[in-house]
């Protein structure tokens, strides 16, 4: 007998036959001796909806009001997904996040998970029960209601089967696993077998919406297998596992794209020590993660600084960064919103040369100007004007993916 998490996102529990079907197959996995944690997302297009009444009622709702309003949508999912599993002659009880206990600081709308105490969910898996627990959403140390932004049904999956130690967890969703780009742009995209943790945790920063970062890296960190499928398909998905030896053969596993990015450029900044401390550092105490960042040699003194933050934060960073660039001295403040980040990720590139200059020829070839260049040793990541991200993922898929290739840049 295996200790299996599921996690069902908000299309395969999208109305009623949606959720009796997501019963249907929890009751076979059941029956064939494996204990089940099934962790459940709002209905598919509910949390916009919830949103959207929030700001009906002031377009500045306030962050923990928020929270209590969008748990909401899981908690209705995990009731009727009980309901339907009782129904079915499969017992089952539901569980919100503070009901387990899943202990989080107070980061209202991205809280970050502190702890998990699975004492109720081994109780009832020792009486025979499936659990159903809804994803999302946990609890401050004042018993405050909090959320764990976009996707975070993924992430309370994921630890909950880290806590619970469990064999496996599988992520249903809308897909089939993960594809070495979105099909949706690249007809010729291919379902990937195995992926590694690092290659995954690449293509989550990056755009590819599959899974969620920071589940990612909970199944990373606590080695927890993840395994990609369809709620509408029998098929094998995907399995994220850790790194094997043949993963380093593909030069290039997958080609993703961001369209979530803004950029904004202090002009002609003094360029002394200290500088970066004191642009960085406000943005980072209002909780707004910085992804590229570029600082131009310095002239005469001074140096343009550019950086990307998500499209959600570039308000109140602009906000800030305006506010603090007189005394930073800078002589004015440019922003753009219509960029978008195109990447490429694999092993392969760790130890072979020439990938990032073949990325950039191809997208001068395709007319595509590059405006920002980030790397690690596994990813390429350039900035480009929004209106070419379908070309450039196209153009990098047919020249690294178009017929899978053997660890070598041309």
């Amino acid at each position: 007998m295996s200790l299996i998490v599921q996690k069902y996102g908000g299309t395969s529990v999208g109305d009623v036959d949606r959720i009796r079907n997501v019963a249907a197959r929890v009751a076979r996995c059941r029956a064939a001796g494996d204990d089940l944690v099934v962790v459940v997302s709002a209905m598919a297009g509910e949390t916009n909806r919830l949103v959207a009444l929030a700001h009906q009622m002031h377009s500045e709702a306030d962050e923990r009001e928020k929270d209590v309003l969008l748990s909401t949508g899981e908690q209705v999912t995990v009731a009727l997904l009980a309901i339907a599993l009782n129904a079915a002659g499969c017992p089952a009880v539901s569980f919100l996040g503070h009901q387990v206990r899943i202990a989080t600081d107070s980061a209202f709308g991205k809280a970050r998970i502190k702890s998990i105490d699975a004492t109720r969910i081994g109780a009832a898996l020792g009486d025979g029960r499936v659990v159903v627990v809804a994803g999302f959403q946990g609890v401050d140390g004042d018993d405050n209601i909090t959320t764990l932004g976009r996707g975070g049904s993924d992430t309370s999956a994921v630890a909950l089967a880290a806590a619970l130690h469990a064999d496996g967890c599988e992520i249903y969703t809308d897909v089939e696993g993960v594809f070495t780009s979105d099909p949706r742009i690249c007809p010729n995209a291919r379902k990937l077998d195995r992926i590694s943790y690092e290659e995954m945790l690449e293509l989550a920063s990056l755009g590819a919406k599959v899974l969620q970062i920071r589940s990612v890296e909970f199944a990373k960190r606590y080695r927890v297998p993840l395994h990609v499928r369809s709620t509408f398909s029998e098929a094998e998905g995907t399995w994220v596992v850790e790194e094997e030896a043949s993963m380093e053969d593909v030069l290039v596993s997958g080609v993703t794209y961001d369209r979530d990015e803004a950029k904004i450029t202090l002009v002609r900044v003094p360029d002394q020590p200290g500088l970066a401390a004191r642009v960085f550092g406000p943005i980072a105490d209002a909780n707004i993660s910085v992804d590229m960042i570029i600082q131009n040699a310095s002239a005469e003194g001074t140096t343009d600084l550019t950086f990307t933050v998500p499209k959600g934060d570039f308000r109140n960073a602009l906000a800030i960064v305006q506010a603090n660039a007189r005394e930073l001295g800078a002589a004015g403040v440019r922003t753009d919103t219509d960029v978008a980040k195109v990447s490429i990720v694999g092993l392969g590139m760790r130890s072979h040369a020439g990938v990032a200059a073949k990325m950039f020829r191809t997208l001068a070839e395709a007319g595509i100007n590059i405006e920002m260049i980030s790397t690690s040793e596994i990813k390429t990541s350039v900035v480009i004007a929004a209106k070419y991200v379908e070309l450039a993922v196209r153009v990098l898929h047919d020249a690294f993916l178009g017929g899978r290739q053997p660890a070598e840049a041309s």
